[in-house]
């Protein structure tokens, strides 16, 4: 059968039954029409066209006899036909003429104006009724379709004269028609042959047709727009860019429609007619806007004589909207039709070079998406990222995301083979110079990254190449880039993150993705490190799973998540530190991990065999659950670096505190009563006033905070309360907390007494609810640390310890489990015990030093317990076993007398080197030696004898690990050692404070600082090896300061010995150094040293190994901040002073020139870790104080000189500081006093007068140090991935506003004697120790602590059990240095806090805290002026001349001494600098006019002169000197 066609004809069919005339003549001869007097019923009608139609059928279109059908095909086309009203006649008409058609072809029997009408009748009456499957007469309508469709009769359609508007319908019929749902009535779907028909008729159009106009590419291009959410939204809503809201799943169709279909196989049919007719359709927009703002006038959207202003603007919104429309629909074609893009796109390249931004990122953001093959419906939605799933979504390798085929990324073909300009074209803007470019930029390439360029790959080399570009957005210098690139990763798949994201390197690589990811943590904008710990804790808690499995590549690439996470609680930024908490509970232990419900314990609870059924919420017990979430917490705590395990446990500490703090707010807020008090209302409101400050400070927004606070105070929830309560309380299970929780969110989200109240809320709950150190969580470690299931048994143990020590209530509920378990694990003779028992032991024996009674050693089944402890002190091994053992013992046995002579008796006898379990004799005999005093003091001699001539006299032994520079693990002779010295320094320890030491403690001191000094040496043959003697000089070095912390001890090392003791810092060893640097930190963090040890601090300035510097620098500017805010001026005065005397005293110095700037570095790294503005001034005073002495340290007066140069060359460089950093100092007004003891007076005024007006360093030499200071300046700058602004100048100025806002004038006390203090008297300038009153500091030294609690977890000299957090919450990064420079004021809560964080104290708070409200910033007059110099005065220009004007005073005052400032009220003899000297530094003003007032002692002035000797500064200086 031949089907019609302007170009061929098909070749003929022929039937065998063919007749033998070759032609079929019709034999229909009725007549159609009806004439006059003889009308045609419907009924008849009908049945004549269907006959005719059945014939037609029959009649091949080879074997038509035409002239037989003219009259028949001539009454068809008949007006009455083609209009009839009954829609049977005109769908019987249609099949008949599509008949003729067919029969006629290639020429039909018709004129125009036929035709016209008969496509008329087609396109307008029948193809709109297709829509209706249910219409009786479908059936005929269809095979009209089909007709048209099959032998391309449609084509005769083109022949009609003005057939565009025909054509256009046809075009707009057809997708009225596959667009819409169907209308039948029962419900039947558009039958699939319709699209199929109607999809072949276009075709035909479009291939024949000559034109096709701009209206049916119209119709063409708006199917696309079902895919674009915006139009939708707009159509449907009447908004503009208003997108569908993707979240009703329900309402959004599940496979294209079949218009969509449609238009999409028109554009794949005709790829290079399409291209053209795109081109121009597009043109319009896409070619204007390329050219518009750059070149010329535009046409669309403003006339050509527009003002240059209006050529500035750029395009108009509504240009903007329809270029964003025009892009979306290029993105939807290049998913379904990428052929009729071709002309098209290089109009696009065209794009990305326009001067305009808006329309430059519209081409970024278009050639992103076409190239990952995301459509105009935008990528697929994030994945949801479970973190608290169970079993973990990082165990199931299959996509969690559903197919959607239009958010499924899709390209058929491969973009950057087709258009490699294009492509490079689109990267070259990973440079451009805007950043919103650039950010779109970034998100096109991490989504080209993860759908691998929609589905076609990329080669290996390619995606590497991107992976390195979305890594280097990461540290983008614009946070707006920064923050795409993070929000960018969180549309990954978990599978991507590990398969793709992975393969450019794990975290610990450097400049790698997740490497780049982790370092936003710290991020200084809000919104980015917000972003990165969110979705660095959702990866974690997804890959936990996999990472208890021991999934190698998931560890490596992921485990060091939590670590990055924590590490950001160094930066001390309130927010950042909120937002760890939350996650920390939320994604890395949330708090509803496991998700399964409970089912109740029967026989024996955990004893229950769980459901075999793999979904079996109902198959775990509580005690089921309790162990996941313990093994969840343990895997955590097992990958976190050594830092970031400071901090997690440091938080688990501080929950005691914070609950205390949040019990006596909870008091307050009932005490309140919602503002309705009988009595005592003023002191309520002012207490919790304090301490809803005390809270804002430690949450972002402190305004938002101190509302949400007061209106919860003013809501009285008493269950809200309780519920609280509950969550703090140890005595509740881990269930309990969680339900009280969720209750409390849920009261809160219900009846809010403020939006953002639960917000605010939610961080302080997680810091005061016991949710990790749980007591259903210590049955499961305490069995992971007898099973050592997965490897986490030494994590268990170490856990175990924790809560001991931090939380011995919690643990107190399961110590009788803990001491079943010593009872098993106790050795024999014969026997060793397991490796995992001393950490047992060590938990033990942290609970029972402050629970004693709770240890169960006295009762009738303690017995077995009892010996197994003994046998621990005998037989344990390590042999810190037997140190633990014997505290057990010490504190909870009741016969430890008797128990304790034993263990001393039998370690005794026979005891010589080498013997078996000499070592843990040895530590035995230390413990009992510290612990049990008394049953030693008979056979001390014995003991000492042991230490000293069986062990440290013995030789050392030779291996090749001790001829190294260090061993990690000390071999048993060195270990012997170790304990040898312990035994003699717990000696000194023991002794009760009224005890004379002198004789005793001459010999041990003697031994110690020689190898401090020797290097570790302790043989005057020399023949120690190199390994011994460095462990040696670390440990007598930590004993030393160990001893230290003892002030009656303190006193035992001398000036000499202490300046040896600093040179400690310049050993050859790294662990050397390290080891006594973090004891050192750990020792001043926790309060325990005097304050002359800060300065060995600054000896590290040449320090090698660049982390250990950084730590060293953070951490002494956190405590120079805490000082601060205290208004305590320690590290200005006597630490300078005495840093000076130590270089003085240095062995490498000299007055050459090279040898002055080396030790310049010591200075510069002390104002690198100390200076601020306004502190310089003070530090300044300080250095010129030092040429009013001289040294009292070498008797032949060598040194003075040295000092002299010294203070010139300190006073030098202080000045450059101030120049090179654009600070303003003035002249600090008063005095303060030298360290007594290094220092001493001079024998005259006049030798005064003399070296006050000598140079001690050449001019020309002072202006050389110019570079060091630059130098030094410059290394304190932040790096350029996180210091994207510089603070320097907020930061200063909120300096100021608080150091004045909270300074308070407190009357000197009675200076203390120096056998109280156990400090040196401090030297007036040229004169005797002045007698006159001085301020005591308010900083307690701890030195009467009880040396039994604060020794027993220091026996490592690098580690402590529980006690080895050195300042933790105070060390910062190196990142955040300049934030750290800030002197934030804190309230006594604060402080309490801070205390608690870094004080690792082992006593709980005996009462509770009462803050002191913040103080308002006093009122007053101006600051006066006199020379050119300001001073400000914290108190009222008014108050009588040597008296200070009070301020009114504070329910509950703190002893805050008088800041000495610049034109300070009333002045008092500074304190001894040994204590720390609570004055403020010196912070000069621009403004104000008049004299400064003159400092007073007791009521009597004293005179300001500007006499070098006698102001302490050397040469004379301009005190008004300022930076223009």
């Amino acid at each position: 059968m031949a089907t019609r066609s302007r170009r061929s004809a098909a070749p003929a069919v022929v039937e065998e039954e063919e007749e033998q005339e070759g032609v079929h003549s019709l034999k229909f001869k009725q007549s159609l029409v009806s004439k006059p007097g003889k009308s045609i019923g419907v009924a008849e009608l009908l049945t004549r066209l269907k006959t005719l139609c059945d014939e037609l059928r029959d009649i091949a279109q080879e074997e038509a006899d035409t002239e037989s059908l003219t009259p028949s095909a001539k009454e068809l086309a008949h007006h009455s036909l083609i209009q009839h009203k009954d829609a049977g006649v005109r769908a019987w008409t249609a099949c008949c003429l599509v008949e003729m058609f067919r029969l006629f072809a290639p020429n039909a029997p018709y004129s125009g104006s036929q035709l016209k009408d008969i496509f008329t009748l087609i396109v307008v009456k029948i193809l709109p009724l297709l829509v209706d499957p249910s219409h009786p007469y479908n059936s005929q309508h269809l095979y009209m379709l089909k007709s048209l469709a099959e032998f391309k009769s449609i084509v005769i359609i083109t022949d009609i004269p003005g057939s565009a508007q025909l054509t256009n319908a046809l075009f707009t019929t057809c997708f009225d028609v596959l667009s819409g749902p169907s209308r039948a009535s029962n419900g039947e779907e558009l039958s699939k042959n319709v699209e199929h028909h109607m999809t072949a008729i276009l075709s035909i159009l479009i291939d024949e047709a000559p034109v096709i106009s701009s209206d049916q590419v119209d119709v063409i291009v708006a199917q696309f727009l079902w895919a674009d959410p915006i139009t939708l939204g707009s159509s449907a809503k009447g908004k503009k860019n208003a997108p569908v809201d993707t979240k009703q799943s329900t309402l959004l169709r599940k496979e294209a429609p079949p218009a969509y279909n449609m238009a999409k196989n028109l554009c794949n049919a005709f790829p290079e007619k399409m291209a053209r007719l795109f081109g121009t359709y597009f043109g319009s927009v896409i070619v204007d806007f390329a050219n518009g703002p750059s070149k010329g006038p535009r046409n669309r959207g403003g006339s050509a004589d527009d003002s240059d202003d209006d050529e500035a603007k750029g395009p108009s919104e509504e240009d903007i909207n329809d270029a964003s429309k025009a892009h979306r629909l290029l993105r939807e074609l290049w998913r379904c039709a990428p052929g009729a893009l071709q002309e098209i796109i290089p109009h696009m390249q065209e794009e990305l070079g326009t001067e305009n931004v808006q329309l430059r990122q519209l081409a970024t953001e278009t050639f992103g998406d076409m190239i990952a093959g995301i459509g105009a419906a935008g990528p697929p939605p994030p994945p949801d990222l479970d973190p608290a799933a169970y079993p973990s979504q990082s165990l199931s390798h299959s996509s969690v995301r559903t197919y959607n085929y239009l958010t499924t990324p899709a390209s058929l073909n491969s973009f950057v083979s087709h258009y490699p300009g294009a492509y490079h074209t689109f990267l070259s803007r990973k440079i451009d110079r805007s950043p919103i470019i650039r950010a779109s930029w970034t998100t096109g390439i991490a989504r080209i990254i993860m759908t691998s360029a929609g589905g076609v790959g990329l080669d290996p080399e390619e995606e590497q190449k991107l992976l390195k570009y979305l890594a280097e957005s990461l540290v983008d210098s614009d946070d707006r880039v920064r923050l795409t690139a993070v929000k960018a990763i969180e549309h990954y798949e978990f599978d991507d993150i590990v398969q793709k994201l992975g393969s450019n390197g794990g975290m610990s690589q450097p400049g790698s993705i997740l490497s780049n990811l982790a370092d936003r943590v710290k991020d200084r904008k809000p919104a980015i490190h917000t972003a990165a710990i969110r979705l660095l804790g959702k990866i974690w808690g997804v890959a936990a799973g996999a990472i208890a499995e021991g999934n190698v590549r998931i560890t490596d690439l992921f485990g060091p998540i939590p670590s990055k996470i924590l590490d950001a609680c160094y930066v001390q930024d309130p927010g950042m530190t909120a937002q760890v908490d939350l996650t920390l509970y939320e994604m890395l232990l949330p708090l509803n991990y496991p998700p399964m419900k409970p089912r109740p314990a029967m026989n024996g609870g955990s004893q229950v065999v769980k459901d075999s059924q793999p979904s079996g919420d109902q198959g775990y017990t509580e005690a089921d659950l309790d162990k996941i979430r313990a093994e969840r917490q343990l895997v955590l705590i097992r990958g976190l670096e050594e830092k970031a395990k400071k901090v997690f446990f440091a938080n688990q500490g501080n929950q005691v505190a914070h609950s205390t703090y949040m019990e006596h707010f909870l008091k307050l807020c009932e005490q309140y009563n919602g503002g309705v008090m009988d009595n005592g209302e003023k002191e309520i409101k002012t207490k919790l006033d304090g301490l809803i400050a005390y809270y804002a400070k430690t949450l972002p927004e402190s305004s938002r905070v101190i509302e949400d606070l007061w209106k919860f105070a003013k809501a009285h929830d008493r269950r809200s309360y309780a519920l609280i309560r509950f969550c703090m309380s140890p005595e509740s299970d881990y269930r309990k907390i969680f339900k009280s929780i969720k209750e409390l969110r849920k009261r809160i989200e219900e009846n809010p007494p403020s939006p953002t109240l639960l917000e605010t809320l939610t961080p302080l709950l997680y810091r005061v609810s016991l949710l990790c150190f749980n007591k259903s969580h210590v049955p499961a470690i305490i069995e992971f640390t007898r099973t050592d299931d997965k490897g986490l048994g030494s994590t268990a143990h170490e856990v175990l310890k924790e809560i001991s020590t931090k939380h011995p209530k919690v643990f107190s509920m399961h110590v009788k489990d803990l001491c079943k378990t010593l009872e098993h694990e106790a050795p024999t003779e014969k026997t060793p015990n397991p490796p995992g028992a001393v950490d047992d032991l060590k938990a033990c024996a942290s609970f029972a030093k402050k629970f004693p009674k709770d240890v169960p050693l006295n009762g009738k089944d303690s017995r077995k317990l009892v010996q197994g402890l003994l046998n621990f002190a005998l037989y344990g091994t390590p042999a810190k076993a037997a140190k633990h053992a014997i505290t057990i013992i010490i504190s909870s046995d009741n016969k430890k007398e008797a128990h304790a002579k034993e263990v001393l008796k039998k370690s005794i006898k026979n005891f010589d080197y080498g013997c078996d379990h000499w070592l843990t004799k040895l530590a035995a005999i230390s413990q009992l030696v510290l612990l049990a005093r008394q049953e030693c003091e008979d056979d001390i001699d014995t003991l000492v004898a042991i230490a000293v001539e069986n062990v440290l006299l013995n030789a050392h032994t030779t291996s090749p690990e001790a001829e190294e520079e260090w061993m990690e693990t000390p071999d048993d002779d060195m270990a012997a050692r170790t304990w040898a010295l312990k035994i003699l320094v717990n000696r000194l320890l023991s002794f009760p404070e009224e005890a004379n030491l002198s004789d005793t403690a001459a010999p041990v001191f003697k031994l110690l600082n020689r190898m401090v000094k020797e290097g570790g040496e302790s043989s005057k043959k020399n023949a120690t090896p190199l390994a011994h003697r460095n462990r040696q000089r670390l440990l007598a070095a930590n004993f030393l300061l160990k001893l230290a912390c003892q002030r009656r001890l303190d006193s035992q090392i001398m000036p000499a010995d202490f300046n040896e003791l600093a040179l400690v810092t310049h050993d050859g060893c790294l662990q050397v150094r390290k080891g006594f640097a973090l004891k050192l930190m750990k020792y001043l963090g926790q309060n325990r040293l005097t304050t002359r040890y800060y300065s060995i601090l600054f000896l590290f300035a040449h320090e090698p190994d660049a982390g250990l510097k950084e730590i060293l620098m953070t951490w002494i500017r956190s405590r120079r901040a805490m000082f601060a805010s205290r208004k305590e001026t320690v590290l200005e005065t006597s630490v300078f002073a005495r840093l000076l005397s130590l270089i003085a005293h240095h062995p490498d110095f000299s007055n050459e020139e090279s040898i002055l700037k080396q030790m310049s570095s010591f200075i510069l790294y002390y104002l690198k870790c100390v200076a601020t503005e306004e502190n310089l001034a003070l530090i300044y005073h300080m250095a010129g104080r030092v040429k009013t002495i001289k040294d009292a340290i070498d008797p032949s007066g060598k040194t003075d000189e040295n000092l002299y140069i010294l203070s010139d060359l300190a006073q030098a460089l202080i000045l450059l500081w101030e120049d090179q950093n654009g600070w303003s100092m003035q002249t600090f007004p008063g005095k303060q006093k030298l360290p007594g003891g290094i220092f001493k007076p001079l024998e005259s005024h006049e030798r005064g007068q003399e070296i006050a007006q000598k140079q001690y360093i050449d001019k020309d030499f002072a202006e050389d140090l110019e570079p060091l200071v630059r130098k030094a300046i410059k290394s304190k700058k932040r790096k350029a991935g996180d210091g994207v602004e510089k603070p320097r100048k907020k930061v200063k100025g909120e300096k100021k506003e608080k150091v004045k806002a909270e300074r308070v004038t407190k009357t000197p006390k009675k200076k203390r004697r120096a056998a109280e203090s156990g400090e040196e008297d401090d030297m007036e300038e040229g004169a005797a120790p002045s007698s006159g009153p001085t301020r005591k500091s308010d900083r307690r030294s701890g030195a009467n602590k009880s040396y039994v609690e604060v020794s027993s977890d220091e026996d490592e000299a690098d580690t402590g059990a529980g006690a080895e957090e050195v300042d933790v919450m105070s060390e910062a990064e190196s990142q955040e240095s300049d934030v750290e420079m800030q002197e934030a004021e804190k309230s006594p809560a604060a402080e309490a806090v801070q205390d608690a964080t870094s004080e690792l104290s082992e006593e709980e708070p005996e009462q509770e805290p009462e803050p002191e409200p913040v103080k308002k910033t006093p009122r007053g007059r101006p600051p006066k002026k006199t020379n050119g110099v300001t001073f400000s005065s914290p108190t009222s220009s008014s108050a009588p001349r040597g008296r200070g004007r009070r301020k009114a005073p504070a329910p509950e005052p703190v002893e805050e001494p008088t800041s000495a400032k610049a034109g300070r009220k009333k002045a008092v003899a500074p304190e001894p600098v040994e204590e720390p000297t609570p004055a403020a530094s010196a912070k000069s003003t621009k403004q104000g006019r008049g004299r400064p007032k003159k400092a007073k002692v007791n009521g009597a002035a004293d005179p300001v002169t500007s006499s070098p000797a006698a102001n302490g500064t050397g040469a004379v200086r301009r005190s008004g000197r300022t930076k223009g």
